[in-house]
């Protein structure tokens, strides 16, 4: 195993800040510096996954102490509430200031360094809510050490993050639920049921709404927090100057009441990294994961995919930079101007061409009979009654889930596989990561969902995955 596969503990980074201390900031050049060297050691040997009785409490890590981590703890945002018996045992940040909100809310221990928090016994399953850039290796590092995983959309950030982490669940036997938690809503399957048992007739297309692909940035430098570790947080990319606007996910940053923001984060503007190459696939990745699971659910596509890819008008997406804090509304722009189109073996294409935002969370469904539009916790027929009728006693049924924490936290205890699992997100994240590619392109693509290459495309097979500095990368194996 190489010694990227294998997480350690290690020394934990930075400093905790004091009281008084709450406001201080560092110089950037000193808070940028280097990952330290340290010892590798393997993971301890792991016991066979058990079932674990419902009255029996399970002990929860939390990796990422920020905004959707703050939802997902309350059962804020569509997920559903976490059971009574999933106690939080520890919480780990770049940021140790957040963390020691956190640890003090909840009476645990604060750790910078994810890994030692891995390394605790107590510790049964981790939640991960961290930037994309940053879900490969705590879902990598959380299955070597044995720990079942609920991790936040999209999957991955390349391709081939995916695939490993795929590789690992699997290889270790972990539990893996994906953070798209339109699965597990009663209307949405209920739509997807009637589309699957024909009830618009024959498939013929689908349209989606028109996701914004990542901009990039170039801000100027602002003092590093002394309580964040910024190159640690920068994880496989190149350092750059620290900034509030890039730290941040999304902007206006509403973290949740019980941790206050603070004020470099209430007086932001835009955008956050969830636009910002490289750290993000941007909208298209993280609000179009959604959409696209429903699309991947209807088609029944969540170990495939689609086999071409083009862009209308066929043309690279224009280099969008900013260099100065503004809102997204810009690079939105700019990144959305072309249409993604997508071709399945089946005949059926998706096109990304919808300016209405309720598709942000589904598409519209076009038969030879009618019509369904699926969007965030519901649906609509065209013609009306299309869904009066009930299914019949055989129709093809879908995975049912009303609760997508409860449904993670079941399998937990059952070892099934949640309705959302590692190779359904795989799947989507990969259809998110397509577009932006034929968008950077701004030519035909041919996919081949099997393999999970471009067919004798080089310069497409180049943008599987990213360069990564040295202590990031990419295990193999797992």
């Amino acid at each position: 195993m190489s010694s990227s596969a294998r997480y350690s503990r290690r020394r934990l980074l930075g400093r905790a800040l004091g009281a008084a201390a709450a406001g201080v900031f560092l110089p950037q050049a000193l808070s940028c510096r280097k990952p330290e060297p340290s010892p590798i050691t393997p993971p301890k040997p792991q016991p066979k996954p058990k079932r674990t009785p419902a009255n029996e409490q399970i002990g929860v890590g939390i990796i990422g102490c920020g905004r959707r981590n703050g939802q997902l703890a309350i059962g804020k945002g569509g997920q559903g509430e976490p059971p009574e018996y999933a106690r939080i045992v520890g919480v780990a940040d770049f940021n140790l200031r957040r963390a020691e909100e956190w640890a003090k809310y909840y009476k645990c221990r604060a750790y910078q360094d994810y890994r030692a928090l891995l390394d605790r016994k107590e510790v049964d399953v981790v939640v991960y809510a961290t930037p994309e850039h940053w879900h490969y290796l705590p879902c990598i590092h959380a299955c070597q050490a044995g720990k079942d995983i609920y991790g936040e959309q999209p999957l991955s950030h390349t391709i081939r993050e995916g695939r490993a982490m795929v590789q690992a669940v699997r290889k270790y036997q972990r539990v893996f639920q994906t953070g798209e938690q339109q699965r597990s809503h009663p209307k949405t399957r209920k739509a997807v049921e009637l589309i699957l048992n024909g009830r618009i007739g024959q498939l013929q297309s689908i349209i989606g709404y028109n996701y914004p692909s990542p901009f990039e940035s170039d801000l100027p430098p602002q003092p590093v927090p002394e309580s964040l570790d910024w190159d640690r947080w920068c994880g496989p990319n190149a350092v750059v100057p620290y900034h509030t606007e890039i730290y941040l996910s999304r902007i206006p940053y509403e973290r949740e009441q019980t941790f206050p923001t603070q004020p470099s984060e209430k007086y932001a503007v835009g955008p956050g990294w969830m636009s910002f190459r490289p750290y993000s696939g941007g909208e298209l990745a993280n609000w179009g994961c959604h959409g696209l699971s429903m699309v991947h659910w209807a088609l029944q596509m969540d170990q495939s995919g689609p086999v071409e890819i083009w862009v209308d008008p066929a043309e690279k997406l224009p280099r969008v930079v900013y260099d100065a804090p503004e809102t997204r509304d810009r690079g939105d722009a700019a990144c959305s101007k072309s249409i993604i189109n997508y071709k399945y073996a089946t005949g059926v294409v998706l096109t990304l061409s919808s300016h209405d935002a309720r598709l942000g969370g589904g598409a519209t469904f076009i038969g030879d009979k009618g019509r369904i539009t699926i969007f965030r916790g519901g649906y609509e027929c065209d013609p009306k009654g299309l869904d009066e009728d009930p299914l019949p006693a055989d129709a093809v049924r879908v995975y049912e889930s009303d609760s997508h924490m409860q449904n993670f936290y079941d399998c937990v205890q059952s070892r099934k596989d949640p309705i959302m699992n590692v190779e359904s997100g795989h799947s989507v994240a990969t259809l998110c990561h397509l577009g932006n590619i034929a968008r950077w392109l701004g030519r035909p693509l041919k996919w081949d969902p099997q393999q999970e290459v471009f067919p004798g495309d080089e310069e497409a097979n180049s943008f599987l995955d990213i360069e990564r500095r040295a202590g990031y990368e990419l295990p193999d194996p797992v």
